[in-house]
């Protein structure tokens, strides 16, 4: 069990190391280019998809069996809609502060962001609670992942790493327009990463060791309904404002043709006892 945690808290961490990127993004450009994010967001929105009905949900169908299989996927769903209608969305709205300064000069942006300052600072303090919020049951899902196999933890932790460097940016552009301070930004931003492996460490010590197999499978099938849920709830809808809907449709394909070969050779490369 230990070293399940360890792994699972060195996957965790990539994620949450994965939000700091972001927040580096914002302070090295200053105005970050959202047709990227956009299409990082779409790619890693494909990951998600892929994981979540080609690995864990199929998983689950071919270990439990149809109706249970479906009624462990679609709880993980309800689970997580519910969770997400008490969380604030993040936004990236404060990138039009950022052009309007563009277009009207330096004192016109000066003057904009002196009046707007605790508002959009406000919007980024709560855009960090709600990603810590978004962070925490994905630690939980990297530890389920983990506890099946190395394979599992590994690919979980590879989309919600991608997934996380936006969220990074929403949370490191506010902070950074409304204070100018670097140092706040990365911290935040920082600081809301790092939710995920406070999630590993403490879902540890709720879980027995000894999870029956049929039970371990039903927990990854409601995972997979979670990361479908948060992948159409917040990802594609967030990839389409961003890079357009073509653009984002052809990052998802190729984000889930990537997610498809990784799990094809990490299943031929990793020891059988490491793998499903």
């Amino acid at each position: 069990m230990d070293s399940q945690v360890a792994v699972a808290l060195a996957l965790s961490l990539v994620g949450g190391v994965s939000t700091s990127i972001g927040a580096l993004f914002v302070i090295i450009n200053q105005a970050p280019n959202l047709k990227m994010l956009g299409l990082l967001q779409g790619f890693a929105a494909g990951l998600m998809l892929s994981i979540s009905f080609f690995d864990l949900a199929h998983n689950a169908l071919n270990s439990l069996g149809f109706l249970k299989g479906n009624l462990w996927f679609f709880a993980g769903v309800i689970f997580f809609a519910v969770v997400a209608s008490f969380i604030p969305e993040p936004t990236l709205t404060p990138t039009s502060d950022v052009k309007s300064r563009k277009k009207n000069g330096d004192e016109g942006g000066k003057d904009i962001m002196k009046k707007h300052r605790r508002q959009v600072l406000f919007s980024g303090i709560i855009t960090a609670i709600g990603i810590s919020l978004h962070n925490f049951p994905e630690g939980m899902a990297v530890f389920l992942g983990s506890m099946k196999g190395l394979r599992v933890g590994l690919n979980l932790a590879l989309a919600i790493a991608l997934h996380n460097i936006p969220e990074g940016v929403a949370v490191a552009l506010p902070v950074y327009f409304a204070t100018q301070s670097k140092w706040q930004a990365f911290k935040l931003a920082s600081l809301s990463g790092f939710a995920e492996p406070l999630g590993v460490i403490i879902v540890a010590y709720l879980f027995p060791s000894s999870l029956s197999p049929e039970i371990l499978e039903g927990l990854l099938g409601s995972v997979g309904g979670v990361m479908a849920f948060l992948t159409l709830h917040e990802m594609l809808p967030l990839a389409f404002d961003y890079a357009g809907q073509k653009q984002s449709v052809k990052a998802v394909f190729f984000g889930m043709a990537f997610m498809s070969a990784s799990l094809y050779f990490l299943s031929i490369s990793l020891p059988e006892d490491l793998s499903l």
